[in-house]
């Protein structure tokens, strides 16, 4: 069985739950109210996503990320 990595983008929302997105995955995310809650759910959330994507779903290179502000 082979093994792929995924990047995980990992938010906390105003009520202190986390949200997690898999940028490679469309539509592939969850939620949880602790980090070892959200990592297993997000990893069930991947496998649902690669059951749907099948052959297609390829992890991208991850580069980095940038908060970036804006005038609002």
């Amino acid at each position: 069985m082979r093994h792929l990595t995924y990047t995980v983008l990992i938010e906390q929302d105003e009520t202190g739950a986390y949200i997690a997105k898999v940028p490679d995955l469309k539509g592939c995310h969850t939620h949880a109210r602790s980090i070892p809650e959200l990592l297993k759910r997000v990893r069930e959330a991947i496998a649902l996503c690669l059951d749907v994507e099948g052959s297609r779903a390829r992890p991208l290179k991850f580069i980095g990320v940038q908060q970036v502000s804006v005038a609002a």
